[in-house]
């Protein structure tokens, strides 16, 4: 198998808030719908089972008024400091995002692992915008509900 660096897009992103607020962002399926997807997308969560095994079955609109389904399995969470699934319907990819102390509040380590190097490669500029998007987005909902609080 391809080395992952060469099959993945990877992104470091820090959010001015602790883990425990980043990371509720990401388990929460009301939450999740407003944050995920590159800019101009919205979501309609259909089953959010955040558990490891779970599924995750989402349609995201897309600003071009097209529709996509996706679904997902949830593999590994660990409260506060991992959320990883894999994606199974159109791109299959791994997405693991870990939450790691940094000296503002939370680093926000992403990597998005397709499975050959080929398929990451046809795709990776559309991926780097749209993971830089979803980081950014991530940060706006995370502080969005610390200033409601």
């Amino acid at each position: 198998m391809e080395a992952m660096e060469l099959r993945s897009d990877m992104r470091t992103h820090v959010i001015a808030a602790p883990a425990a607020q980043v990371f509720a962002a990401m388990s929460d399926a009301a939450r999740i719908a407003r944050w995920w997807g590159p800019d101009g997308f919205t979501n309609t969560q259909h089953q959010f089972d955040f558990r490891p095994g779970g599924t995750w079955r989402l349609t995201m609109h897309g600003p071009d008024g097209k529709d996509y389904a996706n679904e997902s399995r949830f593999l590994r969470i660990v409260p506060d400091q991992l959320f990883e699934i894999e994606h199974l319907s159109g791109h299959h990819f791994i997405l693991t995002i870990e939450l790691r102390p940094a000296a503002l509040g939370t680093g926000v380590n992403w990597r998005q692992t397709f499975d050959t190097a080929a398929h990451y490669e046809r795709i990776a500029q559309f991926v780097a915008g749209a993971n830089e998007q979803n980081l950014r987005r991530l940060a706006a909902e995370v502080l969005r509900s610390s200033a409601a609080a």
